[in-house]
């Protein structure tokens, strides 16, 4: 009862502001405030296998002309939002300015978003990032936007993939060099209990990091694999 009572009392004092303009949010709600919620820049249709957008909504079972001449060895992938304005300057600010008051908010989109996929998805993934770059940020987005939607969700988390290799920053590189920086970048450390993985991340940009962490989860074992994104560049 105390605890609920000093929860309310900090509400009324401090209420929870929207992350991109401010403005105060109602008790329990999102941290995104209607009108931000409303501009934010939604994907209408897209792709289901890959998450790109598309002009118009295809057909159930029919993925994109990119995605019938080179498969990913994912089955699904949803992105809800392009990655731009304002979110493109949000997630770089998170990941390169410590601002994880986002976290919670592109977690709530997330959590929303996980309906679209598959319900027999049994494992979360968050995409791991190398210890060294770890310790000079101090944490790791995907795990950041992932905690929340495991405990939404109940799904464990997948803990033993491991990125070995310090690849370069991917941002602003074409996509044969995002491939050949991510060769043999992950491993895994024993087996993978859950059958349908769901990899998690901030942005799919070519889709060659969700590509190579399928393959090694499929290596494995695991029957499947989907992935989940706030944006899609």
């Amino acid at each position: 009862m105390s605890s609920r009572f000093g929860r309310s009392i900090e509400q009324a004092v401090m209420p929870e502001a929207c992350v991109f303009c401010g403005s105060p949010c109602p008790v329990r709600a999102a941290p995104i405030c209607d009108g931000c919620h409303a501009d934010l820049p939604w994907i209408g249709n897209a792709c289901s296998r890959c998450a790109t957008p598309v002009a118009t909504e295809l057909p159930d079972g029919v993925c994109c002309a990119a995605c019938q001449l080179d498969p990913p060895p994912f089955s699904n992938a949803v992105a809800p939002l392009e990655y731009s304005f304002p979110l493109d300057a949000a997630i770089k600010a998170m990941k390169f300015r410590r601002k994880l008051f986002y976290a919670p908010a592109f977690s709530y989109i997330l959590t929303h978003a996980l309906g679209k996929l598959p319900a027999d998805i049994d494992g979360l993934l968050p995409v791991p990032l190398h210890w060294r770059r770890h310790a000079i940020r101090g944490f790791n987005q995907a795990t950041e936007i992932c905690r929340p939607l495991h405990r939404h969700s109940g799904l464990p988390l997948v803990k033993n993939v491991m990125r070995k290799r310090a690849t370069p920053y991917q941002s602003g590189l074409p996509a044969a060099h995002r491939q050949r920086n991510l060769q043999a970048a992950f491993s895994l450390c024993g087996s993978v209990d859950s059958r349908h993985v769901l990899i998690v991340d901030d942005v799919i940009t070519t889709g060659a990091t969700c590509r190579q962490l399928a393959r090694v989860l499929l290596d494995a074992g695991v029957d499947r694999v989907s992935v989940l994104a706030i944006a899609r560049a």
